[in-house]
């Protein structure tokens, strides 16, 4: 809580061996310290094949649906699943805050603030002969610009640079996304109906790659998460002409054996995975 790390593994089982190698207290990272007591070395005992049995499972419909009707159907399904697993579902169970937590400003706030402050400490403190800082780099790609910007542009690394906030200034839209993410948001409706943790589609089926015009982005669910500091696993529910849906469990701070045991119940009862391969998908590009 209060640092946030993405993994990516091939189930809940390689993600919680991977999790308890990630988990300690780093000096050097002191949003870190807070988690001091509450990291476990093993969460693989956590996995439960019956785990959703007895689990109270809310479903946030307002924001986190209907921006795909393929994601949505595919959801549809796996609380299908979910509900055949023994858990008792409660739907809709909405975050209060659910379109403030999109809207909110200080979001821009908190990541151009933590992204410079990240990208000055790593490339200034990394060993070799490269940039030494985010302006630097920037500068660098674009004197290389043949080589470096021929397919992804900088406008990002760009913006960031260009934004300068204070310290006081980030800590007070923390603190906002914080109130909005944790105490009114995530943790208000799992209070309210007394719930495990919540479920909704993780994204719209992916775009293919676009060198041209860039990624297409639909909706998705991590911002609540993303922005509490609170964990959120997404495991695979279905495919839409061959390209993959998943679904996210979230839940509140430490809440990570919990969404472990729910998340390897829905993989062993869904049996939605399938392994990466690289035809093409069928629909025909």
């Amino acid at each position: 809580m209060g640092a946030t790390a993405t993994v990516a593994a091939r189930g809940c089982p390689d993600a919680a061996i991977l999790l308890g190698a990630l988990v300690r207290v780093d000096k050097r990272d002191p949003a870190t310290s807070a988690s001091r007591g509450h990291f476990r070395p093993d969460y693989t005992r956590f996995l439960d094949a019956n785990g959703l049995r007895g689990a109270r499972i809310g479903i946030p419909r307002e924001v986190y649906f209907g921006y795909s009707s393929h994601a949505d159907e595919i959801a549809e399904q796996a609380i299908e699943v979910i509900r055949k697993a023994g858990a008792t579902v409660l739907d809709p169970a909405d975050i209060p805050t659910a379109q403030q937590l999109e809207d909110t400003e200080t979001s821009v706030v908190v990541q151009a603030y933590e992204i410079k402050q990240a990208f000055n400490a790593y490339l200034s403190q990394t060993p070799g002969d490269h940039p030494r800082s985010l302006s630097e780099l920037i500068e660098f790609n674009r004197r290389h610009d043949d080589r470096e910007l021929r397919y992804v542009r900088q406008d990002g690394l760009e913006a960031v640079q260009a934004l300068n906030f204070t310290e006081a200034e980030y800590r007070a839209a923390l603190a906002t996304n914080h109130r909005l993410s944790r105490t009114e948001g995530i943790d208000a409706v799992l209070r309210r109906h007394t719930l495990d943790a919540l479920v909704m589609p993780t994204g719209a089926p992916p775009g293919k790659i676009d060198l041209v015009n860039g990624d297409s982005y639909l909706g998705g669910s991590s911002t609540p998460a993303a922005l509490a500091g609170y964990p959120a696993i997404s495991v695979p529910a279905g495919f839409a002409f061959g390209l993959p849906v998943g679904i996210t469990f979230m839940g509140t701070a430490w809440s990570e054996p919990v969404l472990l045991r729910l998340a390897y119940a829905y993989e062993q009862h869904s049996k939605a995975r399938r392994a990466p391969t690289y035809r093409p998908c069928d629909i025909g590009f």
